[in-house]
């Protein structure tokens, strides 16, 4: 029984091998594998069986069988028995030699078979492949493979039978003609020889270790004869590959000297194969062998092969290598190899080979050289070690290569070179430099280099790689530290290895940290004993110059800074703990910021203070004068640089300051002055600043040293035949004007104030104007050099600071005041009004700020003249373009607030109610302007001055401010101009003008209004991009200058912001309406007379205009006249025409502002709409026989206006008040539009209108009364209940759904009004109409949320009025079943046990058909239901009872979880939950909870499993119905159902024991599976395949 039930199940699945899909034939594969694990011997005897029978089987189908058995053999070669191993075999043999031609997977998975067999039955296997392995006629190609496979799978089988086999081989190489042949040769004798050279290196574990490598050499050298000679020279190159894979291993059996006598031909025939194949990695992984085997018999005939070897060799490491060709790869480490073994047997042939490659002029080959090179100096070492000094001499050439790529390899040699000790040679300093001058080169360059298509990566680089291996070598290699220390200080001064600075430092930081460890000796840098190094002024000069720059190269600043406290005991031994605590606090300045945060200013100034207190610290004159003069030196080598180099020329004024000797002071001030380039700019302004910083503590000398120079040569112009070139020395000597007069200025700002001022006019003045003018006979002409005019106005501003600064500032009488500021306006209005380019303008008005605070007073044209000029300047200049942005922005930024100061200084002088007009007079066209971005520039000056002018308000007497009105209606429209800043500017200046105004009625000047501080809270409503809330904030300030505004001034206010209606900011009149609406409603009682005519204004407004404040006021004038003519606006605008237009529905919206009468309103509106029939019946056509219903024009007007009037948030309190009698005559209303068409007359105006038709909105009106109008409930009920008898169905529907939803909500329990409504409710039960049947059960079901507490108080009532509704029969879509088992699922949990014990059973039953039904919902609400059901037996007794309908139900609902319905399949985890705990086992319980929780993923195949596991432990008396039962499924409609029933089958099956076989009939469950191999759906074949797999283990 057993054998044949296997057989036939085998017969089955082998039957539907021929199965099209491919995922089929897998799953069948796989069920015979199944098979095979429970019954190993007859699943392998069937598949032999049908094999044999079934001769004509296509080879594709007889190989899934041949792999499956492969599996089989493998998983149980210890249970076979010698008998069935031989039949295997015997069927593999005749399976693999079948046919003669070639059929690759057919006979590799035979083979396959014999191989698995044979790893235990190795004689059985070699017994059938020997008869098959004949002298003296060919084999099958796959016996050959078979062989070659079982030795490298067996070694310790097969390497006792090799030695006749080889015997019987050999004579058949001679015999194999066809190339396949030929190479299942090659490959079983690659396989022979490493499983001989395998068994030999274990020799110690192998069954007979007396086999020698001499007892095949013999057959190998015949074997090699072949190969060699005759195959290796065929023209097929699998063929070819195959011998060279073949030859590598055997060399290694070969007689020594049988393979010293074939080198001289074996090596050229191999080296010959490199021309005739892409893929090279297998000729040059048979070469290293080959070598190595040579090298191992101590060859002598290598060395005449070493040139044609290298040469090869060499060709082949300078292939290009592509990463992503893994063959390419692998071939270079071949080669590698191979070079290794070279080095180590022939190392001076391969370097004298080598080498002189280095000169190439090939990229390739020199990286190729380069990279052989590195790979022995780290694999041969020893043989390396005195050739070391040649390796070094041999690099010259490279180390000047500008290739990228042969840099990179350099770099990498050098890295190996330093690991082994090369760069202790002579010669070594080269190759730090090297690695130096890569570590330098600019990244932007390397990467310009390397190109958008370069395979090299940024992280790759030269660059990168240098600068790490420097670190690297200078931190972990011990033996560099001698190398590297002091000799990498050579390299940070020259200029040329400025980038490489940081990785320079940090060595040498870690260098200097190792030497301080050995001891101070050691550490201490002898510059007098090797010239090559910086002295410690040119180190601490550099470093602190390139520190100036921190975050450049990579952070610099930090790497100097630390280098230099590491070096203090080499710079002067009194610095080491004066810089221990002033170095720290600077680099944690760096660290707290980035190198777009950090202030470049204060970072100088930081720097100096540092150099300051350095030279401080030291205090000796001979030291400091040798570190100005090594900066002095270093001054040319910044040239390009700007930035550097204004710093450098910084410290040297700090340096030369800080000297005592006038002589060299006098001296390095002369030699700056001659040697300084003067036509940068730059550079001009860092000499100045030097010479600045000089006069703090040598203001004499500088000034005789400047005023030298002005009287030497070199200001004097030539004349002759060479002032050819007089244009250009003439611009020359502008520059070096320029240059003195900067050098005047920066003395006047930084020289003592007390020494300065006496100097001004007699010697600091004149010498500047002296060289900014002459005189051309005897007429004075200006230059119109740019740069010198810049110069002169920036000395001047630092002049007249200085002299504003001084003390005696206020007794000072500038005579040439007027003169300086007249020249200074010259400037000013030839620069371009258009454009800011140059910081001329900016300068020059602070020049004239500081000068108007000086005696005397400028006259008042002058004055208004000044202003007019500055204004005109700077306000007009057109916004940057984006591209200059960041620059320009700075730069009018810095203008800006140059005239800010000017103009306050110039308010200083008046400060009075008429000089703040003025000024204001001098803005007010540009507050005016069209052009945006001129309004706010001149808002910000008119809020900056009357800032400025209530700080400085003394007010003497209570005077009037008689002209703010005209100023508020100037600015306060201006709150809601097009430009956000506009706005906040504005807001400013009404604030101010407000707190001007109490000064002057008597307040303290910091005296704070409440009142007026209201205006700072509302600035950030005017940045609201909402208009409402932008205008909403203007009416605020509207409150407010309403407020404190004086009587008087009203009607001027007023006056002014009329005329600003046809500004052309669009925003200025809708601003000024609003605030000329606030101000009418605070003030009205002075303007009430004025009412109806501004209500005229306004409406006239609303026709011309659709601006919101417009629309605002109107609103405000029909409320006006709707409270006294409340029926006739009503009546006028419900004959407006439908649709209402905006206009009409903003009227109408008007109305809801006052209680009162939106309570007037809504009456008649009600009135309206209940006055006429909602709709009139109407036939559409005449040969309609249905009539259709059109809706009547008045009831539809009325409740458009109820729309508007509603939705006004103000009318709250009066619908409150109407509220019963609104909410039932709108539900009815709304019910009567379903099916409602508009009357003709509009429906072609709807048409037009679809497009932008509002989305539909749910109505919930029952649980919002529910929630918020409960109180009312019982008169909006009142009025439903009558409508129940309605002749209109869809009223009838309407009350009974909002009713029933009532039920929802305990508030009818709290309003006494269940008992009513489910009388209500039941008395309907009966109603014609379905819909009202299905709402009266959602109803009555609903008090389970809505009254739970009352459920068990009506139990029986509910209960069978749901009993009802699932019998009932007048439903053929069973609508109303559906909805009460929904209902029933409600309830179930709150009713009696008494009450619902008796009917379970029943409800199960009556349910059950639904749980397949074709409509998703019964399926779903069914097995919802029979979840309530199992889990209201919970601990109730009547567990024993419905256990019948949980078994009966376990199965549809495990295979209903793949449902295609995810509610179904919800509802299922639901229900199993439920069902747990009736099937009174724990674990199984446990196990559906774990699973099927809500929101816990499910994988199906693993919670079947583990389901049917528990299943047939606890229960296994279920296993006959539960496989009978999921039968059913196996014909279902739905494919993953149908899918899921074989699955559980076969999971039961599996968790089965044996004894409880006879449960199950495995014919029809056969015959069914077989019937379901033929299914549509490849999924559903698949799983009966895996289920008849799992039957094996009945069998």
């Amino acid at each position: 029984m057993t054998e044949s039930y296997v057989k036939k199940l085998a017969a089955v699945l082998l039957d539907a091998i021929t199965d099209k899909d491919p995922l089929v034939q897998e799953q069948v594969c796989g069920a015979l594998c199944a098979l095979g694990e429970a019954a190993p011997a007859e699943a392998l005897g069937a598949c032999e069986e049908y094999l044999r029978q079934h001769e004509k089987l296509a080879h594709p189908y007889r190989t899934m069988i041949l792999r499956a058995m492969e599996v089989v053999v493998s998983s149980h070669i210890g249970e076979l028995d010698k008998a069935k191993a031989r039949a295997v075999t015997l069927l593999a043999s005749s399976e693999m030699t079948r046919a003669k031609e070639l059929v690759c997977d057919w006979q590799r998975a035979a083979s396959d078979v014999l191989v698995a067999v044979g790893k235990r039955f190795v004689g059985t296997v070699m017994e059938e492949l020997l008869s098959k392995f004949q002298p003296g006629a060919l084999p099958h190609c796959s016996v050959v493979q078979t062989l070659a496979n079982l030795a490298a799978s067996n070694v310790f089988g097969m390497v006792p039978f090799l030695t006749s086999i080889l015997s019987t081989m050999l004579p058949m190489l001679g015999m194999a003609k066809h190339d396949a042949m030929r190479v299942a040769f090659c490959c079983a004798l690659q396989h022979f020889s490493e499983s001989i050279l395998e068994y030999l290196a274990d020799l110690d574990q192998a069954p007979d270790p007396t086999v020698r490598k001499d007892t095949f050499a013999t057959d190998m050298l015949s074997a090699y004869d072949i190969l060699f000679t005759h195959w290796l020279q065929s023209r097929e190159a699998k063929l070819r590959l195959a011998v060279l894979e073949a030859l590598g291993p055997m060399s290694h059996l070969l007689p020594g000297e049988k393979l010293e006598e074939q080198l001289p031909k074996l090596l050229p025939g191999v080296l010959a194969l490199y021309k005739k194949h892409a893929e090279t990695v297998h000729v040059s992984k048979s070469l290293g062998q080959i070598l190595e085997a040579a090298v191992s018999v101590g060859s002598r005939t290598l060395e005449p092969q070493l040139d044609s070897l290298l040469a090869a060799l060499h060709a082949q490491i300078c292939v290009p290598v592509e990463s992503s060709s893994p063959l390419v790869v692998s071939n270079q480490k071949e080669v590698l190899r191979c070079f290794t073994v070279l080095a180590r047997c022939a190392p001076d042939r391969l370097l004298a080979f080598l080498l002189p490659k280095l000169d190439a002029s090939n990229e390739r080959t020199r990286v190729g050289t380069l990279q052989v090179v590195r790979h022995v100096i780290n694999s041969a070492a020893s043989q390396m070690e005195v050739k070391k000094p040649f390796i070094l001499s041999s690099m010259r050439l490279p180390l000047l290569d500008t290739n990228t790529k042969v840099k990179r390899a350099v770099v990498q040699v050098i890295s190996a070179m330093a690991h082994h000790g090369y760069l202790e040679q002579p010669g070594g300093e080269a190759m730090v430099e090297y690695i130096v001058q890569q570590c330098a080169l600019p990244p932007e360059m390397e990467l310009q280099k390397l190109g958008p298509d370069s395979e090299d990566l940024t992280a790759d680089s030269v660059r990168a790689i240098s600068i790490s291996t420097l670190y690297l070598v200078s931190t972990t290699v011990d033996r560099m530290s001698d190398v590297l220390w002091p000799y990498l200080l050579a390299f940070l001064t020259p200029m040329r290895f400025t980038g490489a600075l940081t990785p320079l430092c940090r060595s040498l930081v870690h260098l200097a940290q190792k030497r301080q460890e050995v001891g101070a000796e050691a550490f201490l840098i002898q510059s007098d004993s090797n010239v090559t190094l910086p002295s410690p002024y040119a180190i601490t000069a550099r470093l602190l110059t390139v520190s100036s720059q921190p975050y450049m190269g990579d952070g610099r600043g930090a790497a100097s800074l630390r280098l230099l406290n590491a070096l203090h005991r080499s710079i002067h031994p009194l610095l080491g703990q004066r810089w221990a605590t002033t170095i720290p606090p600077l680099l944690e300045h760096l660290d707290e910021f980035t190198e777009e945060t950090l202030s470049q200013k204060e970072w100088e100034e930081k720097l100096l203070a540092f150099l300051r207190d350095t030279l401080a610290v030291v205090s000796d004159n001979t030291w400091i004068c040798q570190l100005s003069l090594e900066m002095c030196k270093q001054l040319p080598c910044y040239n390009g640089l700007p930035q550097e180099k204004n710093f450098l020329y910084k410290c040297v004024g700090t340096a030369l300051g800080a000297a005592s000797s006038k002589d060299v002071v006098r001296k390095q001030l002369r030699e700056l002055l001659e040697t300084a380039g003067h036509q940068e700019e730059a550079e001009r302004e860092g000499l100045a600043c030097c010479f600045g910083i000089c006069a703090i503590s040598h203001l004499d000398d500088v000034l005789a040293q400047l005023g030298d120079f002005m009287r030497s040569d070199v200001f004097r112009k030539s004349t002759g035949i060479f002032n050819i070139f007089k244009e250009r020395s003439e611009n020359e000597l502008e520059k070096l004007k320029g240059t003195v007069i900067l050098c005047y200025g920066h003395v006047a700002a930084l020289a003592p104030r007390e020494l300065v001022l006496p100097k001004v006019e007699s010697d600091l003045l004149p010498n500047m104007f002296r060289y900014f003018s002459t005189k051309v006979l005897g007429i004075k002409v200006e230059t119109k050099d740019p740069a010198l005019k810049l110069c002169l106005v920036q000395s001047m501003c630092m002049a007249s600071q200085a002299i504003c600064s001084n003390a005696q500032a206020g007794s000072f009488h500038f005579s040439r005041k007027p003169e300086l500021v007249a020249q200074m306006m010259e400037f000013i209005k030839a620069e371009s009004p258009d454009s800011l380019r140059s910081p001329l303008r900016k300068k020059a008005m602070l020049a004239c700020t500081y000068l108007v605070s000086l005696e005397p007073a400028l006259e008042e044209q002058v004055r208004a003249d000044l202003v007019r000029h500055c204004l005109h300047s700077v306000l007009s200049v057109l916004p940057d373009p984006e591209g200059e942005r960041d620059h320009q922005e700075s730069l009018y930024l810095d203008t800006m607030h140059a005239l800010e100061d000017l103009l306050t200084s110039l308010l200083r002088r008046d400060m009075t109610p008429q000089g703040l007009q003025i000024m204001v007079e001098h803005l007010s066209p540009w507050i005016k302007s069209p052009r945006g971005h001129e309004r706010v520039r001149a808002l910000g000056l008119s809020a900056c001055l009357l800032r400025h002018f209530l700080d400085h308000l003394r007010v003497g007497a209570l005077v009037p401010f008689h002209n703010l009105g005209l100023l508020i209606g100037l600015f306060s429209p201006r709150c809601a101009d097009l430009w956000p800043a506009t706005r906040q500017e504005a807001v400013s200046c009404v604030y101010a003008l407000l707190y001007l105004q109490l000064v002057y009625e008597g307040f303290a000047r910091d005296y704070r209004d409440d009142v007026v501080e209201r205006l700072l809270t509302l600035k950030d409503g005017l940045m609201d991009p909402d208009p409402d809330v932008l205008f909403q904030t203007c009416h605020s300030i509207g409150q407010i200058i309403a407020k404190r505004l004086p009587p008087e001034q009203l009607i001027s206010l007023l006056l002014t912001m009329f005329e600003g209606l046809g500004d052309p900011d669009k925003n200025y009149p809708r601003a000024a309406a609003v605030m000329v609406h606030c101000l009418l409603k605070e003030r009205g009682n002075v303007l009430l007379e004025k009412v109806p005519e501004l209500v005229t204004v306004l409406r006239s407004k609303l026709r011309d205009t659709r601006e919101e404040d417009i629309l605002q006021a109107a609103q405000h004038s029909v409320y006006l006249l709707a409270s006294q003519h409340c029926a006739a606006v009503v009546a006028s605008l419900l004959g407006s025409p439908l649709p209402f237009d905006s206009h009409t529905c903003t009227l109408w919206r008007a109305l809801a502002v006052e209680p009162g009468l939106t309570t007037q309103v809504l009456g008649l509106l009600l009135d309206k709409m209940s006055r006429d029939v909602p709709f009139k019946e109407t036939r559409a056509f005449l040969l309609s026989s249905s009539p259709g219903r059109e809706a009547t024009l008045l009831p539809l007007a009325a409740t458009c206006a109820l729309y508007e009037v509603m939705s006004a948030p103000a009318s709250g309190p009066a619908v409150l008040g109407l509220y019963p009698q609104l909410f039932a005559a709108l539900l009815l209303r709304v019910s009567c539009t379903v099916g409602v068409v508009l009357p003709r007359t509009l429906q072609a105006k709807e048409r037009r209108s679809a497009a932008v038709a509002p989305a539909p909105r749910t109505l919930e009106p029952c649980s919002a009364m529910a929630k918020f109008a409960g109180p009312r409930l019982p008169l909006v009920m009142a009025a439903l209940v009558c409508t129940q008898g309605s002749i209109y169905e869809i009223q009838r529907v309407t009350s009974t759904g909002f009713l029933a939803e009532l039920l929802n909500s305990n508030v009818v329990n709290d309003l006494m009004l269940l008992e009513s409504l489910l009388d209500n409710l039941a008395a309907r039960q009966k109603d014609p109409c379905a819909s009202v049947r299905r709402l009266v059960l959602r109803g009555l079901a609903n008090i389970a949320s809505g009254s739970p507490d009352k459920v068990q108080a009506h139990g029986p009532q509910l209960l069978t009025a749901v009993l009802g509704g699932l019998d009932d029969r007048d439903d053929p879509h069973s609508l109303v079943a559906l909805e009460a088992m929904v209902g029933l699922a409600r309830l179930l949990d709150l009713m009696e046990p008494q009450d619902l014990h008796p009917v379970l059973p029943h409800v199960a039953i009556r349910i059950r058909p639904f749980f397949d039904s074709e409509k998703m919902e019964l399926r779903s609400a069914s097995i919802r239901l029979f979840g309530h059901l199992n889990k209201a037996c919970h601990g109730g007794g009547c567990e024993d009872v419905f256990l019948e309908q949980v078994v009966g139900g376990l199965v549809p609902l495990l295979l209903h979880l793949r449902d295609p319905q995810a509610a179904v399949s919800s509802a299922c985890r639901f229900a199993l939950c439920m069902s747990g705990p009736n099937l009174k086992c724990e674990e199984l319980a446990a196990a559906l909870q774990k699973h099927l929780r809500e929101g816990r993923g499910l994988h199906f195949g693993e919670f079947l499993n583990c389901a049917c596991k528990l299943l047939m432990h606890h229960l296994p008396d279920l296993l006959g119905r539960l496989v009978s039962t999921s039968l059913f499924y196996f014909k279902s409609s739905w494919e993953d159902v149908r899918a899921a029933a074989p699955m559980l089958t076969g999971f039961l099956v599996l968790h089965a024991e044996a004894e409880h076989r006879p449960q199950v009939d495995l014919e029809p469950l056969t015959a069914a599976l077989q019937l379901l191999l033929k299914d549509p759906a490849p999924l559903v074949r698949v799983k009966a395949a895996e289920t008849l797999g799992r039957l094996g283990k009945f069998a």
